[in-house]
């Protein structure tokens, strides 16, 4: 057997040619020889070789009729593309992985290959990144998983953070809140909840705040749970105009137990002036109330 990668891609080639003497391309002989030069490109680090080799193997597969082996083909093209840091083509790879996996009818790893783009891509291509974690939580949604989907949440109302998108970040905090309600994970739904409040306080949205703790109220597990108190108690300091006692709750053990993202936004607080968010808290509710329409 030949062992030299870039005499077997070129052998391989030849396999899937039409020819006058060869009237059906030999996929089989082809791939095999496609995998075999990816494993030796990427042994000797000739990256852009091996990224090639492995999208050839995962024609190859697809053409076999063997989507799972294609799609992991596509995940080793993926991971070379991000080590070559051509993000673009990161982001095709493993969606073309996801799609592969999903006509297997493998949510877990379809969702967990975009997963993987959104991360590569968090820092280069935050948008696209956020995109990526949206898809990838809408695969598990749809195949009835959403506990598999916890992290992916938070990556993405994380990066919102990170990006100053508050509003953003605390619809997909609620989305998070949703999908553990389904799951019956009340500490990680309760947690959602009171972090998308903080959010909310963090961007100087007292009114939002308030709005948000008395949706999430209509639920009984959240009224009954320390993150409900925790939340009341914030509110109200917020109401009273009392800095210490915003700063106290900010640093009680309820906050401590959330996310380090939404415990460094919490320390923060109270951000802006307090007199001034009550002053237009107070006049959007009167707003509201007058409002006859």
């Amino acid at each position: 057997m030949c062992s030299d990668p870039d005499k077997m891609m070129s052998k391989g080639d030849k396999l899937t040619k039409l020819t006058l003497t060869r009237w059906s391309a030999d996929w089989k002989g082809a791939t095999e020889l496609y995998e075999q030069a990816a494993i030796g490109f990427r042994a000797s680090k000739k990256l852009e070789k091996a990224k090639v080799a492995f999208e050839k193997a995962s024609q190859g597969q697809q053409m076999l009729s063997s989507p799972w082996d294609a799609a992991k083909h596509m995940e080793s093209a993926g991971a070379i593309a991000k080590d070559l840091r051509n993000w673009n083509e990161v982001a095709d790879f493993y969606r073309k992985a996801s799609e592969l996996y999903i006509e297997c009818g493998r949510a877990q790893p379809a969702s967990d290959a975009i997963g993987k783009a959104a991360r590569a891509l968090e820092e280069t291509k935050p948008e696209d990144a956020i995109q990526l974690y949206a898809d990838a939580c809408d695969i598990l949604e749809e195949d009835g998983r959403e506990q598999m989907a916890f992290d992916l949440y938070r990556a993405c109302a994380n990066l919102y953070i990170k990006l100053e998108k508050f509003m953003d970040a605390a619809t997909f905090l609620l989305r998070l809140g949703v999908a553990a309600d389904k799951c019956n994970a009340t500490n990680s739904q309760c947690k959602a909840y009171l972090s998308a409040i903080i959010v909310y306080l963090y961007a100087h949205d007292l009114n939002q705040a308030e709005k948000c703790y008395n949706d999430c109220s209509q639920i009984d597990d959240f009224m009954k749970s320390d993150q409900s108190r925790c939340a009341s108690r914030m509110l109200t300091a917020y109401n009273e105009g009392d800095i210490e006692e915003i700063k106290k709750v900010a640093n009680s053990s309820t906050i401590s137990n959330l996310d380090h993202t939404i415990i460094r936004l919490a320390r923060k607080l109270p951000t802006g002036d307090v007199t001034a968010l009550r002053a237009n808290n107070a006049e959007e509710e009167e707003l509201d109330e007058n409002d006859l329409s």
